[in-house]
């Protein structure tokens, strides 16, 4: 039988032990706590460290993509949007929507007269990017402009040479006469081939915009003017005499071309990706409304959805950013400027396409 003392120095020793066991557990505890602390912070700078990363990489893609996106087009409309895939994104919020993925919650669209008076609004920083014709983009590129050339949505821009009433009825027929044209723009170097090609050399070329130019060719003060789409129609419907248009010469077709500044771009690298892959869900959505789509183009270009489809088929709208064909005829609408003396030096397309 245990004595008093054997008892309680049995508790004692009993009570010691279960406190040393308890404050070992404890050590280890907090050793495996602090242990899993620093391997978590080193998992999660490994395992949470691609989603950091990831998550740091969207929040500096998304913070290099400034809220405000500035957009230029050719043309002035009710609406104030382009035609194309392009204008039917920003008609139905198709392209906004995407945008707003990458931090851009508002789009300011501007309508230009022509391409030139769009360009100076882009190197002056105005605006972000913008979609004109090649032959004002490949001009401003070829006198230094810092842009880079981001999608080709159409390769057949189709430009109308038209004459006054009881004037001239042959291209030929423009020797020694006055011609209304939009300086820098696809049509003027769509004329001056087209006046090579016929072996006219003796001619007067003068600016004017195409309001300016269809009055002055109604008061008989210029012999012909350049015109397109709709408002080229309507004046041959009126009488004007059609001398000619691109449509027969496939290597004096214009195209269209997006350009991006290189200052956006440096605020935003992703965006030539982002801005095609929004656009071609705007493109797929379109041919799923074509007739919709055709009554849009006649409320912007005041028309009917039947002249529309005429002048601007869905067919003609390029899938992709660029394609054979179209690089084809920038090429050669380069070559033809330089040889004028209408782009200042040459250039290799491929080096200002981005990709």
């Amino acid at each position: 039988m245990k004595t008093y003392r054997e008892i309680q120095g049995g508790r004692k020793k009993g009570a010691r032990g279960l406190l040393l066991a308890s404050l070992v557990m404890i050590m280890l505890v907090l050793q495996a706590c602090g242990n899993n602390a620093g391997s978590g912070n080193g998992a999660s700078s490994a395992a949470g460290g691609d989603n950091t990363a990831e998550a740091a990489g969207s929040e500096t893609t998304v913070a290099a993509a400034p809220a405000v996106l500035n957009f230029g087009f050719i043309g002035s409309n009710k609406l104030n949007v382009p035609g194309g895939a392009e204008g039917w994104g920003f008609y139905k919020g198709i392209i906004q929507e995407e945008l707003k993925k990458y931090g851009i919650t508002e789009v300011k669209l501007t309508g230009f007269p022509n391409g030139p008076d769009q360009t100076e609004s882009l190197i002056s920083g105005r605006l972000d990017f913008g979609s004109l014709g090649d032959t004002p983009a490949i001009i401003a590129y070829a006198s230094g402009a810092k842009t880079r050339l981001i999608s080709q949505s159409s390769a057949h821009t189709v430009g109308y040479l038209i004459g006054k009433k009881d004037g001239p009825k042959t291209v030929k027929d423009l020797q020694g006469k006055t011609i209304a044209i939009q300086k820098g723009s696809f049509m003027h170097r769509y004329v001056a081939g087209l006046l090579q090609q016929e072996g006219v050399t003796d001619y007067k070329l003068v600016h004017m915009l195409i309001p300016d130019a269809t009055a002055a060719l109604a008061r008989g003060d210029v012999d012909a003017t350049t015109n397109l789409g709709v408002p080229a129609l309507k004046l041959i419907a009126d009488g004007y005499t059609h001398l000619d248009d691109a449509s027969k010469h496939p290597d004096l077709l214009g195209s269209s071309a997006t350009v991006v500044s290189e200052e956006y771009l440096e605020k935003f690298p992703d965006f030539p990706k982002v801005w095609n892959e929004a656009r071609e869900k705007a493109l797929a959505d379109l041919k799923q409304h074509e007739d919709e789509y055709y009554e849009f183009l006649a409320e912007i270009g005041d028309t009917t959805p039947e002249l529309a489809k005429q002048v601007n088929p869905i067919s003609d709208i390029k899938d992709t950013a660029f394609t054979e064909e179209g690089t084809k005829l920038l090429e050669g609408t380069k070559n033809f400027l330089v040889e004028e003396k209408l782009a200042k030096k040459d250039f290799s397309i491929t080096d200002w396409q981005l990709q």
